[in-house]
Parts: C-alpha cells; sequence; structure tokens
C-alpha cells in the first residue's frame, strides 16, 4: 500500500449525499461548484466508494470545501469536511520537507550516504538520502500489497521493518532504476529523528502543521481515527463495502501515518505554491524530476510525482492506508489545487475527482479560448450528424472530411446524444499552429477531440477518439 494508484475503470454504483463543510475562503468561482459536485457525484457513483471529502485552491486560497456521501454506514452518518481522513503516502512529501529542512540548516545533505546515519543497512555507504527520497535506491518495499496481510496487525518498529527489508540485498544498483518502495520512508524518517532528535510528527508540528494551522492533523501510526471521523471501508471483488481491519502499531510510520481533513491539506498545497515553509533551492529539489543513471526520467521528485496537466506543471501524489485512499494535485503554477479524500481503499474515486476538477483550474492564457471552445462544440455536433461547414477548414482538412469520414463520425458519435461536459484540457503549439484539446463526456465515455488552427483562423484538423 502506501502509493499512487492509477486511474480504474469505473463499475460499481451508490447513493451519494454531499454536505458543506466551514466556511470557503472566498467565494466559488462560477461555474467551478457545479463541475466539482458533477465530478464527484459521477465518480462516487460509479466506484461505489462511500464518501469523499473535496477543497480546491484557486489564486492561492481555499476556495471550496465540501464533502460527499457517507462517512459511516452502520448507524449512517453523512460525511462532513470538519472529519480526517488518513492520507496514506501523501504523508511522504511531509517526511521529504522535514529532511529538506534539517538541509536547510547544515544538518544533513541530500548526497549524504545513508551510512552516516544508519550504517548496518545493506550498501549503507553507496546509498543516498537523495536516492532514498527519490525511490532510487534499491530497497525493497515492505509493503506492496492492497490488504493487511497477519503479520501487519502485531505492533512493530521501524527498527524492525528496516531489519526485515533493509538489510537484505538491493533489488537494483541505486539509482539504476525506479521502484517505489515503503522501506525508503522509513528511513528517511528515522535519518529525521536521528538528526532532530524529536519524533517525526513533533518536528513536523513543529515546523510545518502549526505554522501554517493545519489544526486537525494527527498521528494514526498506533490506533484508529475517533468516532467522529470516517470509517474506512473494503470490498472483495465487487462485494459490498466491509470495515476494513487496521494496521498494528508501528506499521505506518513516515510512509503514511498522517490523517487530516482535505481543508488542512489544501493549506499545504497553498505552502508549495507561495514557497512559503522551504526555501526556493528546497523546493526546486522537491519538485525535480529526478534522472536514473542512464538520463531516463523517473517522473518523481521528492515524494512527488511530476505531471502534466493541461499542458501545465503538476505536483502529485495519492495515498492508500487499509480503508482509505486519496489524491493531492498541486498546480503551482497556476496557484491551484486539488486535494481529495476518501474513505475505501485500493479505489480510483480520489485521482478521478481530482483530475476531473483540474482542467477547470488551469490558466488558458488564450483570450479567444471561450469563442473556440464554442466553435467546437458547434462542429462536434454537425459531425455528430455527418456535417461539417467546409468553410472553417483547410482544404487538407477538407479533403479528410470525405463521404465515408463523415459516415463514420455520424454512425459512430450521433448515437452518444449530447455530451455532458465539453471542455478544453490544453493547448500548445505546433508546426507553426495552434493546437487545441478537448475533453468530451457522455456518462461513463469520455473522448479526445484536438483541433491545429493556422495563423488564418483555418482548421488543419479537427480529431476524435477515446480518451
Amino acid at each position: 500500500m502506501f502509493r499512487w494508484l492509477g486511474l480504474a475503470t469505473l463499475v460499481m454504483s451508490s447513493v451519494l449525499s454531499g454536505a458543506a463543510a466551514g466556511p470557503a475562503a472566498q467565494t466559488v468561482p462560477e461555474g467551478l461548484a457545479a463541475t466539482a459536485d458533477r465530478v464527484a457525484a459521477d465518480a462516487l457513483a460509479r466506484t461505489g466508494v462511500p464518501s469523499a471529502s473535496v477543497a480546491i485552491v484557486q489564486h492561492g486560497a481555499v476556495v471550496f470545501n465540501k464533502a460527499y456521501g457517507q462517512a459511516r454506514l452502520l448507524p449512517a452518518q453523512a460525511a462532513s469536511g470538519a472529519m480526517r481522513y488518513s492520507v496514506g503516502s501523501i504523508s511522504k512529501q511531509f517526511t521529504a520537507a522535514a529532511v529538506l529542512l534539517l538541509a536547510e540548516e547544515g544538518k544533513l545533505a541530500l548526497e549524504d550516504r545513508v551510512g552516516r546515519f544508519l550504517p548496518a543497512l545493506t550498501r549503507a555507504n553507496d546509498v543516498t538520502i537523495r536516492e532514498v527520497l527519490s525511490h532510487t535506491s534499491g530497497y525493497q518495499d515492505y509493503w506492496p500489497q492492497d490488504y493487511v496481510m497477519p503479520t501487519m496487525l502485531e505492533p512493530t518498529t521501524a527498527e524492525h521493518i528496516l531489519d526485515l527489508f533493509a538489510k537484505k540485498p538491493l533489488d537494483f544498483d541505486p539509482g539504476t532504476k525506479w521502484q517505489y518502495s515503503n522501506t525508503n520512508y522509513v528511513i528517511a524518517g528515522l535519518i529525521v529523528e536521528k538528526v532532530s532528535g524529536q519524533p517525526l510528527v513533533s518536528f513536523l508540528h513543529q515546523r510545518v502543521f502549526d505554522p501554517l494551522g493545519m489544526t486537525s492533523v494527527t498521528d494514526i501510526n498506533t490506533g484508529r481515527l475517533v468516532d467522529t471521523d470516517p470509517v474506512g471501508y473494503l470490498r472483495y471483488a465487487l462485494g459490498p463495502l466491509r470495515p476494513a481491519p487496521k494496521e498494528g502499531p508501528g506499521w505506518l510510520f513516515a510512509a503514511g501515518e498522517l490523517a487530516m481533513t482535505a481543508g488542512d491539506l489544501a493549506k499545504w498545497d497553498i505552502s508549495i505554491i507561495k514557497q512559503s515553509v522551504l526555501t526556493p533551492a528546497s523546493y526546486r529539489a522537491l519538485e525535480t524530476d529526478t534522472l536514473l543513471t542512464n538520463g531516463l526520467a523517473t517522473g518523481y521528485g521528492l515524494g512527488v510525482q511530476i505531471e502534466t496537466v493541461a499542458d501545465h506543471r503538476g505536483l502529485f501524489h495519492t495515498g492508500e492506508v487499509s480503508g482509505f485512499t486519496s489524491a493531492n494535485l498541486v498546480l503551482p503554477d497556476d496557484g491551484a489545487a486539488v486535494a481529495v479524500l476518501t474513505n475505501e481503499d485500493a479505489a480510483s474515486a480520489a485521482s478521478v475527482i481530482a483530475f476531473g476538477i483540474a482542467p477547470s483550474l488551469v490558466t488558458l492564457t488564450d483570450p479567444m479560448a471561450p469563442a473556440k471552445l464554442a466553435q467546437a462544440k458547434r462542429i462536434f455536433e454537425g459531425l455528430q450528424h455527418g456535417a461539417i461547414d467546409r468553410s472553417l477548414f483547410t482544404d487538407n482538412a477538407n479533403s479528410y472530411f470525405s463521404a465515408q469520414a463523415l459516415q463514420d463520425f455520424a454512425s459512430s458519435l450521433g448515437p452518444l446524444g449530447t455530451p455532458d461536459g465539453f471542455v478544453q484540457s490544453g493547448q500548445s503549439a505546433r508546426g507553426g499552429m495552434i493546437e487545441r484539446t478537448y475533453r468530451v463526456r457522455f456518462g461513463t465515455k469520455t473522448l479526445r477531440v484536438w483541433t491545429y488552427e493556422l495563423p488564418d483562423g483555418k482548421l488543419e484538423q479537427l480529431q476524435v477518439a477515446e480518451g
């Protein structure tokens, strides 16, 4: 567990209820609340995940904070934004921040060898702290399973985890491969404690949580959330929701021990946008894609995944512990973020919601974007009926839209009916043209539409595909 989850096919349904939580810092921008409501409702209905708590940042402030669905099923209790959810592996970026804070003070360096602090580990003098934080160390993951094994119901310690998993031969030479491993963050957490002389969570409260006003943060490494917080659930295949077991004390630690509200996670996201906790150099280290020794990019920084969202830079991570899944997406160049917390493990709803809302937050600098979106909608509707306005297209594009092509467009797109959503998802330059991409949603089906526009406004291309 403790990993980010790929987007999965959504196949189940449930009843949805919504409850607002806590006043938003600003007025919700027009259309954003409706988008969030639609995306959350759709994701929960199709996955059967019982609840989601969503906080949205725009222009560097929390503008939306709302919970949906049921935090507890028996007796039924509606979710609330004041409730804390386990955030799982999102905890890793806080552990990475703790290491960077100590590096800023000169108490360690990212290029220090692990052996300086934990000399008994395998090849400790060959592995750097940077390789530990970027999952390029070679230390084997102690919890890749998406369930709780019998041994994990019993108490353990961070030292015992390392005795079992960090004293084995490395899975690969340091820096040569990328492999997600929770063991790396147990190592990082122990280094923070040795260097700071404090428990990791105490250090984070002093240096991060308290200064940012993240008052809800709690450590679930020693026990469950309280009765006023959600129950974590699991499913066996497509069966009913069942309460998930709690990991034994000691198993979560620096890899996934934190729980908090979505609103407090959003405060952390704002600090990333404003660079208010770390120095600019530390943020660059946190957010820079790690390269392997052969030059291959890993798509991972230090505790965060490097994403591209509608051609904009994104920092992303999910989290999963028993009964809970989360997703956190920060768009630092846009002053925006989405934090989503849910109470079912091994589920995709949190990521689906985050990426469903994200296109509404990116800044599209093209003043013609609204008009071009309206044009793309009209063309798409025409193609559903096998017709186009050929005056909008170049000779090349008109040759593409042959009688056979129009027939295929109509027969495949027409039955889909009116789209549930049609939004621009990106824009870039290519071949002297402007490329605009759109996402078109029909219930459970999503299509990509992309156009190439010449300087004179004529369209050299419009294509449609699944995705």
